[in-house]
């Protein structure tokens, strides 16, 4: 279930306060250096860094 736009537009990455992307059923941060993926269950994102997956 895609996130409104206006919700993505004021979303950030809480450990590195860059924008978020979706893919799928995550919020991809933008961040060069972070880039950590964090999940939406049920049609709300999970913004907690300790649930996030780390970049491959």
């Amino acid at each position: 279930m895609p996130l409104e736009a206006g919700l993505l537009e004021i979303l950030a990455c809480p450990a590195c306060h860059s924008p978020l992307r979706e893919e799928g059923d995550e919020l991809i941060c933008g961040g060069a250096e972070c880039g950590l993926a964090y999940p939406v269950r049920d049609g709300i994102p999970v913004l907690l860094v300790d649930e996030a997956r780390r970049p491959a």
